[in-house]
């Protein structure tokens, strides 16, 4: 996922492994409109045939289902009478089954995402049948499902109505020019069945067509999947596509994107993506053996859109409001370079502790500084190598992430693998309560692409080899093999740091740097490190900056502190923190950012004032205030810095780092 969150091709013709054809069932007729159903009513109780087994609650895990299940696939069909109002209308029928209650369940999280999202809240109108439309009684027993008996037919045909208007990877977006599906967000399953084979039936409008990493069926529209998981970690683009496609090696890549500007625009875009994949593949020597010999972005770029994009085995849900072209293009390149990266990266090299994803609650993970932050490195290295940035905003990356990583308060206190297991809080997790992260958390992507980039030139200066050597390695012994559509074998931490030890050729190193970095709380030596390509850390120097930076202005030119006082700043020490008022600095009101700018240009670093402060419970006091230079610092290559030299050594680095590896 991307934070602000990437062989000979299988013929699809021959039926995947574990995917069966339409089940031999008799089709329902057309289930009753909501309105006019029979109030649902509760099951007597248990069945005499099976005692009724118990549903896992919120925060039961999930039994790993078997690869492969006999019995009829699990059909859906889903329709789309009402986009107008951001409604579809999903049908799952489910056969074959045995008697006593079928636990029908919406998903509560995602594949991509470390958090609960709890999809069941935009689902209604749920009516359940028997394969004959006769109704059956539903019941629920906590939010995020409903128990039905099957009829004597052994068929349940369960009907809701889907809500769904936020167009990113996560959620469902539905109106009258496109569907976006994130299958989690949108297709109940039943417990016990995620083994079964799985097929989708869209009934769409005219004019729209069908984008998706699902293997097509027989039928127009229809598409198969082997199995729950792999149903689920396939979205679904619906609407007036534009398709580009290329082939790398001997796969196809595939741009089905929905894009209302030029096709000029998309042509131009198209030949940059493929600039990425090549400079990605070249990382790992390879790229993945996608399955069906085909890998899919799925872009949406309409204004309805929220930026975002998220990663699948075989395609990417990249979304967002921006055009293609200039410098909008390039950002969303950037989401498209992170999710691709993913393909190898998370997908495929994945940690132990993300298999099997589990539906009903959160996959903790430790190693999230790897597979999201190395990611992200990498995203935006690929994007430099390929020439779409230039050094100056690479750099502009570089100094995020020092910059982040020097000046958290959170990252002093907790590890890499702390952050990754906050996730769950974090990881566009909702809550109405205020938290305290600007002081506890420090985000595992820019933690990890802070510890990529240092290990990358460490490895570089001192081992003779690469970040890109390292990836190879752990790509051929952990990610390259896969069975059933999964790893064969999944990575932890410690294997990460075992194979850093092969690689360098120094175990000691890789143990130290483990043990500091990502089990340990130490800062990374940023500035040694950069050194040796030629780049220097210089403070910025700019008196005050963090002050007006946590600061807003309201209606009545008061102006307040808006967010959490930062430990070691000059507000948290002068015991000011989020929603008081700053009244009068130095003896002036403050009464526009104009005025406190005016105040600060009088000061040098490290001045005492006084402040007038009206807390949030209406207590004015005075106290004092240091006023603190901005703590940031600006990477900058030597040769543009006065008295600095520009050695041989160090631009032979520079230059072999930045460099095209897909050129090689």
């Amino acid at each position: 996922m991307a934070p602000a969150k990437p062989g000979a091709p299988a013929k699809t013709a021959a039926p995947a492994p574990g995917v069966v054809g339409p089940a031999k069932v008799v089709a329902p007729a057309k289930a009753p409109a909501p309105d006019l159903a029979p109030a649902p009513t509760k099951v007597a109780g248990p069945q005499t045939a099976a005692p009724k087994a118990p549903v896992p609650g919120p925060g039961a895990a999930q039994p790993a289902p078997a690869k492969e299940v006999q019995g009829p696939a699990v059909r859906y069909t889903m329709s789309f009478p009402n986009a107008v109002h951001h409604e579809a209308r999903v049908t799952a029928t489910f056969s074959g089954l045995p008697s006593g209650p079928l636990h029908v369940r919406m998903a509560r999280s995602s594949p991509g995402r470390y958090s609960l999202h709890d999809f069941s809240k935009n689902v209604y109108y749920t009516v359940a049948t028997d394969g004959s439309n006769h109704p059956l009684p539903l019941n629920r027993p906590d939010p995020y499902g409903w128990d039905v008996t099957p009829g004597a037919d052994g068929t349940v045909v369960f009907n809701y109505t889907l809500y769904g208007d936020q167009t990113d990877g996560t959620y469902v977006g539905i109106d009258q020019q496109h569907a976006h599906l994130n299958l989690p967000a949108a297709l109940c399953y039943a417990i016990g069945l995620e083994g079964r084979s799985a097929e989708i039936k869209f009934d769409l409008p005219p004019t729209w067509k069908v984008a998706t990493q699902l293997r097509p069926g027989a039928d127009k529209n229809l598409f198969l999947a082997p199995n729950m998981q792999y149903l689920m970690d396939s979205p679904v683009s619906l609407g007036v596509q534009q398709v580009r496609t290329w082939q790398e090696g001997n796969q196809t890549i595939e741009l089905a994107t929905l894009y209302l500007g030029p096709a000029a625009e998309l042509d131009a875009y198209a030949k940059k993506v493929q600039k990425v994949v090549k400079e990605e593949k070249a990382v790992f020597g390879d790229l993945p053996t996608f399955d069906f010999g085909r890998y899919t972005f799925l872009a949406d770029y309409l204004s309805q859109a929220t930026s975002d994009g998220m990663e699948h085995r075989n395609s990417s849900s990249v979304t967002s409001p921006r055009p293609l072209r200039d410098e909008d293009g390039t950002k969303n390149l950037s989401t498209v370079a992170h999710e691709f990266f993913h393909s190898w990266n998370v997908e495929r090299l994945r940690p132990k502790d993300l298999e099997p994803f589990d539906f009903q609650r959160v996959n903790m993970s430790d190693a999230l500084w790897f597979a999201e932050g190395f990611t992200q490195y990498y995203a935006r290295l690929s994007l430099r190598r390929a020439k779409l940035i230039e050094d100056e905003e690479f750099f502009d990356d570089i100094s995020r992430w020092v910059n982040l990583r020097q000046n958290s308060p959170g990252a002093r206190y907790a590890s890499a693998i702390d952050m990754s297991r906050q996730a769950a809080f974090n990881d566009k997790a909702s809550s109405s309560d205020p938290t305290n992260a600007v002081n506890t958390y420090l985000s595992y992507y820019d933690q990890g692409a802070g510890l990529a980039l240092v290990l990358d030139l460490q490895l570089r200066q001192h081992h003779r080899t690469t970040l890109d050597k390292y990836m190879q390695a752990l790509w051929q012994q952990y990610g390259k093999q896969q069975e059933g559509y999964a790893p064969t074998k999944p990575y932890t931490v410690p294997d990460l740091q075992r194979v850093l030890g092969e690689v360098s050729k120094d175990t000691v190193f890789a143990n130290r740097f483990f043990r500091l970095y990502v089990y340990g709380r130490e800062q990374p030596r940023f500035n040694e490190s950069l050194l040796g390509a030629g780049l220097v850390v210089i403070p910025t120097r700019v008196l005050g900056a963090a002050l007006p930076r946590q600061v807003e202005f309201d209606e009545q030119g008061r102006c307040i502190v808006a967010y959490n006082a930062q430990i070691g700043s000059g507000l948290y020490k002068a015991g000011i923190d989020r929603g008081d008022h700053l009244m009068m600095l130095d003896g002036k009101e403050i009464k526009s950012a104009g005025d406190l700018d005016a105040i600060l240009h009088t000061h040098s670093p490290n001045d005492v004032v006084f402040v007038r402060v009206k807390t949030r419970g209406g207590v004015e006091r005075t106290t004092q205030l240091i006023l603190a230079e901005d703590p940031n610092v600006q990477v900058k290559p030597v040769e543009g810095v006065e008295k600095m030299v520009y050695s041989p050594n160090q631009k032979t680095l520079r230059e072999a780092w930045l460099a095209s590896q897909a050129s090689k």
